[in-house]
């Protein structure tokens, strides 16, 4: 699925298999920054604004897959919820 989103940019076959991995490899990278440094409100921010944006070209780019099984409309904003909640949390404790 993600390759074929990744082409619907326009990268050739090889670029769209590079893409996807280095930003699968970049996803991880970040939740284990996310895991380290979970009171960091910039690291946050960030998770938010990245997983709205890739919800949001999902829309734009590929809209069937909104309705898809694991959709990123209930996985992104699930996750988009929890980290506005422990935004908050941080801020009435801290």
């Amino acid at each position: 699925m993600e390759k074929a989103l990744t082409a619907t940019i326009g990268l050739s076959e090889d670029g769209s298999y590079l893409l996807t991995k280095t930003a699968g490899v970049a996803e991880i990278g970040f939740g284990l920054l996310l895991l380290v440094y979970y009171k960091s409100a910039l690291l946050i921010r960030l998770n938010i604004f990245a997983l709205g944006t890739l919800c949001l070209f999902v829309a734009i780019q590929m809209p069937p897959l909104l309705i898809e099984a694991f959709n990123p409309v209930t996985t992104n904003l699930c996750m988009i919820g929890l980290s506005y909640i422990l935004l908050k949390s941080q801020a009435n404790h801290g």
